[in-house]
Parts: structure tokens; C-alpha cells; sequence
């Protein structure tokens, strides 16, 4: 029998601990995937040395030059491999565990790197102003109610336009792919989820959120709850 791949996230006192879009795109990854897995919480600080203990690679370089260690990273031991990056391990897993629901369908990988470069660019000042939620801090602390957060708001709805109209085209199908879930729903499923979290599923800048184009991202976050188990 195999054992559990263990998935280093990083924890928060917001209402659901994971929080993280970053780790979220693996977390949805494992549960499309169906494989067995379990969540090891860890701090911003322990990171790195979490990562140096475990052998797994940095993602970029600091601003001096140095390694920078980031989450998610996955530790496989059915295979003895430590892999970071959530596109890497979403790649390890359709290689390594090919039984279950391929994450990246026959000639669908570039659609997936375009997403990324999609919402990555529109969601990063939003990111940078409110991940500092992991200890502890509301959102409003980071993006004050008023002219400055109605402009974040503004830009981070126009950067969803291009995916709203990628998605009109998929045939009325509850997923990117149209009915086949995929790591694509990992990646934007990930951002929408984090902005939920952060917000708060009752407030009014999630109902405003989720209403935006038709209301199809309350729709679609609600058709990947299934694959948004915390584990």
C-alpha cells in the first residue's frame, strides 16, 4: 500500500488555514488527482530550513543573490522525491501517478502556462498588499477601503476578462476544459479561492466578486468545492 505524499502548506488564523493561491494550485492538483496525501503546516520563517532539511530545490533567487525557498513543496515517500513549484509538481503527479484524472490533457499545457501569465500579472499587487494574512492581519490592513481598493477591484476585474471570455467558449461546461476538470481549474480555481478566503465568504466584496460576468465565478468556484478539501 502507498503511502501519503506529504504537502507543505503554509497556515493562517483566517477562517480556512490554507490561504495561499500558490499552495491552493497543488492542493487542488492532489485532490483532482485523487492521490493520497496529508498537510504539514509551516511558517513563513521555517521554510527554508524546512526545505534545505528535506532536499528540496529553491524556486528563484532573493534580491542579493541568494536561494529563495518557497511553498508549495511536496514530499513523495513512495518515491523518495522532493519536488517544489506547483507547475513541477503538478507535472510530477500526472508522470508519476498516471491512473488518475490527468491533470494536463493531450496539448492543453500551453493554455495552462497562458492562464498562469493571465492572472499572475493582475492578481500581484493584490497578492503582495494582503499576503501578510498568514499572521493574523485582515485584508483592510493592506488595502484600505476606499479609492485605492476600488482600484484594485477595478484591475482585478479586467484582468478576468480574457479567462471570462476563454470560458464562454467551452460549451457551457462547469470547468475550463469544459466538463473535464484539469490542472487549469487548479490555477484559477486557486486565485478565486484565495480572494474568498481573504474577503470572507459572507462579505460583500466576495458577493460582488463572485457576481461579476453573470455571476460565473460564484458558479465556478461552487462546481470545484468537491476538489477544494483540506486534508
Amino acid at each position: 500500500m502507498s503511502s501519503p505524499i506529504i504537502f507543505y502548506d503554509i497556515p493562517s488564523t483566517l477562517s480556512v488555514n490554507a490561504w495561499s493561491p500558490n499552495t491552493w494550485k497543488t492542493r487542488y492538483a492532489l485532490n483532482i488527482k485523487g492521490v493520497a496525501y496529508k498537510t504539514e503546516w509551516v511558517e513563513y520563517p521555517d521554510i527554508e530550513a524546512l526545505a534545505k532539511k528535506i532536499g528540496a530545490p529553491p524556486t528563484s533567487t532573493n534580491a542579493d543573490g541568494s536561494p529563495l525557498y518557497t511553498l508549495p513543496i511536496i514530499n513523495d515517500p513512495n518515491t523518495g522525491k522532493v519536488v517544489s513549484d506547483s507547475f513541477l509538481i503538478a507535472e510530477y503527479l500526472d508522470a508519476t501517478y498516471p491512473s488518475g484524472t490527468t491533470l494536463f490533457p493531450p496539448g492543453t499545457k500551453p493554455l495552462m502556462v497562458a492562464l498562469e501569465a493571465v492572472l499572475n500579472p493582475s492578481s500581484e499587487k493584490y497578492f503582495r498588499a494582503t499576503r501578510e494574512a498568514t499572521y493574523g492581519k485582515k485584508i483592510e490592513e493592506f488595502s484600505p477601503a476606499g479609492a485605492q481598493r476600488n482600484a484594485d477591484w477595478a484591475k482585478a476585474k479586467e484582468g478576468l476578462v480574457a479567462v471570462d471570455g476563454w470560458l464562454s467558449k467551452n460549451g457551457g461546461g462547469k470547468f475550463v476544459m469544459g466538463n473535464t476538470v484539469t490542472y487549469a481549474d487548479g490555477i484559477l480555481g486557486a486565485w478565486l479561492t484565495w480572494i474568498k478566503i481573504a474577503n470572507g465568504e459572507s462579505s460583500a466584496a466576495w458577493k460582488d466578486f463572485a457576481s461579476w460576468h453573470g455571476g460565473r465565478w460564484g458558479t465556478y468556484i461552487t462546481n470545484l468545492k468537491p476538489f477544494a478539501t483540506v486534508l
